[in-house]
């Protein structure tokens, strides 16, 4: 469903990640959605991506380039999508959107994105590589 901004791709990038819906208890007064809860979410969906990807644990080591393009409200279904945009030796770049799905079911508007790094680490904590792809 296209979003109304006319900037706004009609569609997420990315594979889904996780779906949630917004709470009371993750809003201001006004009914608005604490934007570190967003954060949070979409931090979340790349470590479950970048573990994916890397067969294992990872640590978040950055957020780069976050915008927020619109307020999420107490009642919508957070969707978030990611793409992993570069993989170098043990660290992993992933562009994050999340989407909200107003009242649940209504219009679909791209509501935060960001560029977040990870780096996959071992059981002591300490960088390892990421595995080829299609290996593990």
């Amino acid at each position: 469903m296209p979003s109304s901004g006319s900037d706004t791709p009609a569609s997420p990038r990315g594979e889904l990640a996780t779906r949630t819906l917004t709470m009371p208890a993750d809003a201001n007064p006004s009914g608005d959605i604490f934007g570190g809860w967003v954060l949070s979410q979409m931090d979340i969906a790349g470590g479950i991506t970048a573990g994916a990807r890397s067969v294992g644990r990872v640590a978040t080591v950055a957020i780069d380039a976050m915008t927020f393009h619109r307020p999420v409200f107490v009642g919508d279904v957070l969707c978030t999508y990611a793409d992993i945009i570069r993989v170098g030796r043990s660290s992993m770049a992933i562009h994050i959107e999340a989407w909200a799905l107003r009242g649940r079911m209504g219009e679909r508007v791209k509501v935060t994105e960001g560029t977040f790094t990870f780096v996959a680490i071992d059981e002591s904590g300490k960088p390892r590589p990421v595995p080829e792809q299609g290996a593990g």
